[in-house]
This record gives C-alpha cells, structure tokens and sequence, in this order.
C-alpha cells in the first residue's frame, strides 16, 4: 500500500488558492510514490451565511499578501464582489462546493487535487459563485461527468452527509488552519508536512524525509 497524502482545503480559502499550483506540482510529481486524498474542510458554515461584505474588508486586505507569497493572481471578476459588497448577491458558504468534490470522487477519485484547483480558480479568478449550481457546469464538461446526474447528486441528502462527513474528518485529524497536508504511512501514524502556504521546494523536502525515514523504519 503506498503512502497517503491528505489534502485539507476549503473552496473558499485564498491561502488555498495560492497553495493549488503547489499541491498540482506535488501531484504531478509524486503520483507513482503517494496516493492522494482530498477533503474539505467546512471554513465558512453554511446555517446561516453572511453576505460577501463581512468578509470583503479582510479579504481586499489578505489577497495582495497572498499574491505578494505566492505569486498567484485574482481574478478582477472575483474582486469586484470585493470592492463593491453592497452590490454583490453573494452569500458565500463552503457546503456545496465540498458536496461537489464528494460527487466528483466518485467519478474520477485519482483528479481530486485537479478538480479542487479547478473550484478555486472558478472562484477566485472567474469570479463564478460557488453557492450557484451552475458554477459547476463547465467543469462537468470538462471531466465528461453527466451533469443531470451530478445534479441530481448535488441536491441529495446523501452527499451533504458525505461533505459533513469530511468537515468532522479535518477536526479529527487536527487541522485548524487551511491548507494543511499530512502524510499517512501506517493505519495510526500521521505527519503534519504542511500548515499554511508552503513552498513546493519545502513541501517536497519534507515528503522525501518521511518516505526515507519510513522506508529505513
């Protein structure tokens, strides 16, 4: 059985927007070494969801510190619910997107990193509202998924209970903080290899350790 890396993330996280180029690159390059997890972490609760103006100060603020790290860009589609909040309908709620990745798993569970970069793009660079069902359309296209089915799916109990599932998952494993990867080598043995934005020339430095050490073990 090979190693697990877990990826703990939430759609609507901006340090996890600037982290998806790294965690594609960790993909690409250790898909013969790891097998790969990716699971949603609930960051926004979706009982009673605030317009986009309880957060737009913070975020027109956290952005250019995202971009400065990372080097990734928003999208001025996205930003425009930013700088304008009394005039955006957004009321955004981490729920169904996590819903979506649950269905995709299904699907196409090896592209689950690729299709969690592809909900953060739709966001924060296309500016699409991830609370409207049909945010996720061209994606469908995209992994040739069936789309009366996959909504069908997105209105199903079973699949918020699935999500939900994934928000108490993070809590067990620790993560207080998105994005945050760990390392699963053994049924009860964890390491932490990344908490925030991490580069990917430390990010893959720690794997190799793990991966060495646990070899040695």
């Amino acid at each position: 059985m090979k190693p697990l890396l877990i990826y703990c993330y939430d759609a609507y996280c901006g340090w996890c927007y600037g982290f998806s180029p790294v965690i594609k690159q960790v993909y690409e390059n250790y898909q013969d070494q790891l097998d790969f997890e990716v699971l949603s972490g609930g960051m926004i609760p979706a009982e009673k969801p605030d317009p986009i103006g309880r957060m737009a100060g913070y975020i027109a603020e956290a952005y250019k510190n995202v971009e400065a790290l990372t080097g990734i860009k928003f999208g001025e589609d996205y930003l425009w619910h930013i700088f304008n909040p009394d005039l955006s309908d957004w009321f955004p709620a981490s729920e169904k997107p996590a819903i979506a990745l649950c269905i995709f798993k299904d699907y196409r569970p090896g592209e689950a990193v690729l299709f969690a970069a592809d909900l953060q793009y739709a966001l924060h660079f296309e500016g699409r509202d991830l609370c409207d069902d049909e945010a996720y359309r061209h994606l469908l296209h995209k992994y040739g998924i069936e789309a009366d089915d996959f909504y069908s799916k997105l209105k199903s109990e079973e699949y918020k209970e699935k999500a939900y599932y994934e928000f108490a998952l993070c809590k067990q494993l620790q993560v207080s903080g998105f994005p945050a990867v760990l390392l699963q080598v053994a049924d009860q043995k964890f390491y932490l290899v990344a908490r925030g934005y991490t580069s990917y020339a430390d990010l893959s430095q720690r794997i190799d350790q793990v991966l060495a050490s646990n070899t040695a073990s």
